[in-house]
């Protein structure tokens, strides 16, 4: 008996345990597992589809299209229904025109199904005869379609065969313009067929995109850099042209760039935007940045005088020479440093004003951060202003061992241009509306910026930029480009400018990368371009020329609110006493001997006084005593 009860006490036992375990497994399945097994379940019985709609168009500010969808054909076959090789041999003479074997090398060594073409544009009768041979399917659809090639291609950008944006506003946008598509369940068999809709979600179309671009502007700037980089031999080159109120960029274009309608390999580098991507180092139009903030910050104003060390100036045991080694300045005023684009007086200016309000000064014109462009891959271009010392403050105040974006460098300049209002940079029209400009300098302050650049252009390096009837302000650059090892190799010519008398301000800046020859000079090579290009969107816009100055303008004579103040230009005149304050010792020198006036000097400096009254008359054998002293900085 005690056998018995022990032996249906382990069955009972046994049977328990199974019972348990079944329970357990049940558990796990159908509450820990559940989400997994449904998923899987559906996998093997509802297939889900989405179907996009037709991509939104993309078009410039006057709605010229940009990016269009036209009806294109992808072609596939299934080796196994094909009877005859002759069938592909007729498939590609009807495709192409002509005979070749491309299919059949494609085909090759299937048996399952292949495609031949992708998003190809056939005519009526191709589709027709190429539908009538055995095993090949025509699939219709969608294809991008870029009207105008390589015009603008690096902003708008491309799609990929799979309608997805590759590059430019596509990429950034591709969410938008794609809309939600329409999601498509159904129930298939155990063969895979579908055999009943389980649910349709109704799409929603992608809204078109207006850029802020003019796409016959943006034709003539690319026209126009793509000559100028092939005459100088140049590597590449930018241009971006900006209106200054409002942000908008109504051209913007780098050389070499690709055709969108047919991408290959190679143009995958092309693609970016090196304007925007790519920072360099910026040289001298740098330094009006420099000249601004002194003037914000009071350290100086467009008549303090520096003494420029005649061109060569030592900081931390390192040279600072001038751009042309052969100048020799001695005193300069802050306006004759921007005309004459001295690096020693520009040096001397940042030394006065200090790293801290430098470095504040250029983060408010958005130098070391991104300006937010809608365009892909923005650079916050290289600065470092931990290093406080002497040297790379130097260097920093001209534009050297800093590194910014082309985009950078057009919106801060617009800022100038703007009365001192920075407006963040935009390629969407009214992509601004909702925001308001930021101050980053004062009015007075860009009036005087405005004034030297204007000299600089009439009286200084910026001669190449001068347009008839019009007041062009700007300044040129010849940066040193840094080479893949240390030091540097090759230049590269900029200018940036804005006519200022027009009813609506812009601003162009143009560079070269890298042009051969002796002549890589920003204004032998950068300025003629950026004259081109402003003058072309003055002319087509007639509206500008109700402003332009009717006389024409010469080096000599310009604005009437534009006064020279060159120290070394006095009214002299045989038998009167010239007007020497202010000078240095060499110019005053050098008037006395023309005007053969005996003279005297004491001290060290600049002319502080003079023995006999500016524009006294003076007996032969009188002397004038000269009297120096260290100019006093304003």
């Amino acid at each position: 008996m005690n056998n018995l009860n022990k032996k249906l006490n382990f069955t009972l036992f046994v049977f328990g345990l199974l019972a348990f375990t079944v329970l357990v497994r049940a558990f796990f399945l159908q509450v820990i597992k559940k989400d997994e097994l449904n998923a899987y379940s559906k996998s093997q019985t509802i297939r889900e589809t989405l179907i996009y709609p037709n991509r939104a168009n993309i078009l410039d500010r006057n709605e010229k299209p940009l990016a269009i969808n036209i009806s294109s054909y992808s072609i596939f076959v299934l080796p196994k229904e094909i009877k005859s090789s002759r069938t592909l041999d007729t498939l590609f003479k009807i495709i192409h025109g002509k005979r070749g074997s491309s299919y059949k090398d494609k085909v090759k060594g299937r048996l399952k199904f292949t495609w031949l073409e992708r998003q190809i544009s056939l005519t009526d009768s191709q589709v027709k005869r190429a539908k009538q041979l055995q095993g090949v399917y025509l699939e219709k659809s969608v294809k991008r379609f870029y009207p105008n090639g390589k015009i603008m291609s690096q902003l708008v950008g491309a799609v990929g065969v799979d309608n997805k944006g590759l590059s430019g506003v596509e990429f950034l946008f591709d969410q938008k313009l794609r809309g939600n598509p329409k999601r498509l369940k159904y129930v298939k068999d155990a063969k895979g067929r579908a055999v009943k809709i389980q649910k349709e979600d109704t799409p929603m179309l992608g809204e078109s995109l207006i850029l802020s671009l003019d796409k016959d502007i943006q034709g003539f700037v690319e026209k126009s850099l793509e000559e100028t980089v092939k005459e100088f031999d140049a590597i590449a080159g930018g241009v971006g042209v900006m209106d200054v109120e409002t942000g908008e960029i109504v051209a913007l274009a780098n050389y070499p760039t690709f055709d969108p309608n047919s991408i290959k390999s190679s143009d995958v580098q092309n693609m970016k935007v090196p304007f925007v991507t790519d920072p360099f180092e910026p040289g001298s139009v740098f330094k009006v940045f420099t000249v601004g903030s002194a003037i914000e910050n009071k350290k100086a104003n467009k008549r303090t005088n520096y003494f420029c060390e005649r061109g060569s100036f030592l900081v931390d045991g390192h040279t600072i020479n001038e751009a042309e080694s052969k100048k020799k300045y001695e005193w300069l005023t802050v306006q004759e440093i921007l005309r004459h684009s001295s690096n020693i007086g520009t040096t001397k200016i940042a030394f006065d004003v200090g790293l801290n309000l430098l470095e504040r000064d250029f983060k408010r014109l958005g130098i070391g951060k991104k300006t937010g462009i809608e365009l892909p891959g923005e650079s916050r271009g290289i600065v470092k202003f931990d290093d406080k010392s002497r040297i790379r403050l130097s260097n920093l105040s001209f534009g050297q061992g800093i590194a910014t974006t082309g985009i950078q460098i057009l919106a801060a300049y617009s800022a100038i241009a703007n009365g001192g209002m920075y407006q963040s940079p935009t390629i969407i029209k009214n992509g601004n509306i909702d925001s308001k400009p930021k101050r980053v300098f004062s009015k007075s302050t860009v009036d005087q910026i405005e004034e030297m650049l204007v000299d600089s252009v009439y009286n200084g390096t910026g001669s190449g930029a001068r347009i008839e009837h019009f007041q062009i302000a700007g300044k040129t650059s010849t940066a040193q480009k840094p080479s893949k090892e240390k030091g540097y190799e090759g230049y590269i010519p900029a200018f940036i400018g804005y006519p200022t008398n027009v009813e609506r301000r812009f601003v162009t800046y143009v560079y070269i990368d890298s042009p051969q020859g002796k002549n890589y000079y920003g204004n032998v090579i950068a300025a003629p371009l950026f004259n081109k290009v402003t003058s072309y969107i003055l002319y087509k816009d007639k509206k500008h020329f109700k402003y332009a100055i009717k006389k024409t303008i010469s080096s000599t004579s310009k604005f009437d609110k534009l006064k020279s103040t060159r120290s070394s230009r006095k009214l002299i005149k045989k038998g009167i006493v010239p007007n020497l304050i202010g000078l240095d010792k060499k110019s005053a020198i050098n008037i006395l001997n023309e005007l053969k006036v005996a003279h005297s000097l004491s001290g060290v400096g600049i002319v502080k006084k003079q023995s006999l009254s500016p524009g006294s008359s003076y007996e032969k054998g009188q002397k004038v005593v000269l009297q120096l002293g260290q100019p006093e900085y304003e």
